[in-house]
């Protein structure tokens, strides 16, 4: 799943460590998401969302990925 984390950290001003802390995890947590190597739980998810005032499907760029799950969808038939 993509995420706008790295985008949205940066553009707030934080290190993985910080948004790490605001969000209870550990920074390889937040290392991991940025590189996509693991999607965040819902609850994790939820909490990062409220850090930089946004929705959930704002962060997980839901419409986008939909979009593609989509297209892949399409493709098959």
């Amino acid at each position: 799943m993509k995420t706008r984390v790295r985008e949205l950290r940066t553009a707030a001003g934080m290190t993985q460590q910080q948004l790490a802390e605001a969000v209870r995890v550990s920074s390889r947590t937040i290392i991991s998401i940025e590189k996509e190597q693991y999607s965040p739980s819902l609850m994790l998810a939820y909490r990062m969302a409220e850090v930089f005032g946004i929705t959930v499907e704002e962060l997980c760029c839901l419409r986008e990925n939909r979009e593609l799950e989509d297209q892949l969808y399409e493709d098959l038939k």
